[in-house]
């Protein structure tokens, strides 16, 4: 069972244990004024639907940019106050599911046409404080259609490293003479990163030392000379290869 929803920015409401149970539940996140809270409070009308579901075994991998419900700011298009809710970017689906602090048993879906960008907070993990991490529209994406995707700035600078996240679902495949008997579906990492240049142009670039050298040759010594930058591979390692590079 879900809640289907008709106010501006939400348009579907699934039980929590029908959209993920196996995560921990994150503490409640203070509200920002009551303006805010106001507007948040009515986005919670609607009528049930039924959402169909089901699969032969358990569906391997996760259809998260980040399985966590991690608070989140919202900045919308037409700046319309808004309280921090809890957030999950759902990328297979391409929706936002965010948990409302006075329904904490649902997710709703949010309906993001009037959303510019989010930030999400992760919990601090040493003494440096939490971390922030933004996503925003694809507004520059080579492709047309992919711009109102959204990118997660891994850095920004006077270049721009975007990472364009993207799933696929692999279904089970156990019938037939020339099945794989593979009795589970699987969701596969599809993400793209591109490197936005100090002129506006935007290609599509693999982490490694000799791609990002190539889409910019003018940090192409910098990049060299960064520390780890002959042995990074984490998406957090690149980052701050090329955030060293990039002065």
């Amino acid at each position: 069972m879900s809640f289907r929803f008709s106010a501006v920015l939400l348009a579907l409401a699934l039980p929590v244990a029908a959209v993920e149970t196996a995560y921990a539940q994150q503490p409640q996140i203070e509200q920002v004024g009551a303006a805010a809270q106001a507007n948040l409070n009515a986005l919670v009308n609607g009528s049930p639907t039924v959402v169909p579901r089901g699969s032969v075994e358990a569906t391997k991998g996760s259809p998260y940019a980040d399985n966590r419900w991690l608070p989140a700011r919202l900045r919308m298009t037409n700046n319309v106050p808004l309280a921090p809710v809890p957030l999950k970017y759902d990328v297979l689906n391409q929706r936002l599911l965010m948990r409302p602090v006075n329904r904490p048993n649902d997710s709703l879906q949010l309906d993001d046409r009037l959303l510019a960008s989010f930030e999400l907070e992760e919990p601090a993990l040493t003494a440096t404080g939490t971390r922030k991490r933004l996503f925003r529209r694809f507004t520059e994406a080579p492709v047309p259609t992919q711009r109102t995707d959204y990118v997660e700035v891994l850095h920004e600078g006077k270049y721009a490293l975007l990472k364009r996240y993207a799933k696929a679902l692999r279904k089970a495949d156990f019938q037939g003479a020339y099945s794989t008997d593979r009795r589970f579906d699987e969701i596969e990492d599809k993400s793209a990163y591109y490197l936005r240049r100090p002129d506006g142009t935007v290609v599509p670039v693999k982490l490694t030392l000799k791609a990002l050298q190539a889409a910019a040759p003018d940090l192409a010594g910098a990049l060299k000379a960064a520390p780890k930058s002959s042995s990074a591979k984490t998406d957090a390692e690149w980052t701050a290869v090329l955030a060293a590079a990039d002065k």
